[in-house]
C-alpha cells in the first residue's frame, strides 16, 4: 500500500513529504490520521516544519499546519521555505539580526566546535552549530546550542544558578550550572528527546523538553 504521507525528522524539526497527485481533501484526511497515530511518539514538542512533495498555496499550507497541530501535541514554530532564494534572503536577515543581538546582549559563535576546541564567555552565548564530544563551553550566563550538544558545558560559572543550557539535541559528556552537576551517560545517551532545556529549580536540576510556555 502506497504511503501518501511520509514523516522524516531532521535537526530543525520534521519534513512531511506529501503525495503530489492525491486530491487535497483526501491528503488532509491522511495527514490527520498519520499524526493521530504517531501523536504519542512525538509527544509535546515545539519544532519547525517543512512541507515537501507538492506545490501548495498559502491557504493549503495553513490547513495542513492546523491539521497537524489539531491531531498531535506538536507546536509548529515556523514553516521552513524550500525556495532557495527566499531561504538565502532569510538567512542573510537572520545573520544581520544575530550580529545586532551579539553586540547588545551577548556572544554568538557560528560553526561547529570540534574536539579540543573551547569557548570562554563573559556573557551568555549562542552557538549556531554543533558542540562535538571533547569540545568545551564555559559561560557566566546562558548557553544555547542551535545544533547537537555532545561536549562539556559549564553555565553560570560565576555562581549564577539562574543560567540555563539549551540545545536542539543534548547528550553532553558533562554539564554543570553554577554548583549543580547534571548526571550524564558515559554512552552518550540523550538527556531527553528533541530540543531540551536544563535549568535549576528549587535547588534541583530540571531537564525539560522545549514546549509551549516553557520560557514564560
Amino acid at each position: 500500500m502506497k504511503n501518501s504521507v511520509v514523516i522524516k525528522s531532521n535537526r530543525s524539526g520534521m519534513t512531511v513529504i506529501l503525495d503530489p497527485e492525491l486530491p487535497f481533501e483526501q491528503l488532509l484526511a491522511d495527514v490527520a490520521a498519520k499524526f493521530g497515530e504517531s501523536a504519542r511518539f512525538w509527544g509535546s514538542v515545539q519544532m519547525a516544519l517543512t512541507l515537501a512533495g507538492r506545490e501548495l498555496s498559502p491557504e493549503e499550507e495553513f490547513q495542513l499546519v492546523n491539521v497537524i497541530t489539531g491531531n498531535s501535541e506538536i507546536e509548529i514554530l515556523c514553516l521552513l521555505d524550500q525556495d532557495l532564494e527566499r531561504t538565502r534572503k532569510c538567512e542573510k536577515a537572520l545573520n544581520e539580526k544575530l550580529m545586532e543581538l551579539s553586540a547588545a546582549n551577548g556572544q554568538f559563535y557560528r560553526g561547529t566546535l570540534k574536539e579540543g576546541e573551547s569557548i570562554d564567555a563573559e556573557t551568555s552565548i549562542v552557538v549556531i552549530g554543533d558542540v562535538e564530544k571533547g569540545a568545551r563551553i564555559i559561560s557566566k550566563g546562558h548557553v544555547v546550542v542551535i545544533g547537537d550538544l555532545r561536549g562539556s558545558v559549564v553555565a553560570g560559572v560565576s555562581g549564577n544558578s539562574e543560567a540555563v543550557v539549551a540545545a536542539m539535541e543534548m547528550a553532553p559528556s558533562s554539564l554543570r550550572i553554577a554548583d549543580y552537576e547534571v548526571h550524564c551517560s558515559e554512552k552518550g545517551k540523550r538527556l531527553a528527546k528533541g530540543p531540551v532545556i536544563v535549568s535549576v529549580e528549587d535547588g534541583q536540576v530540571s531537564i525539560k523538553s522545549m514546549r509551549k510556555g516553557l520560557f514564560g
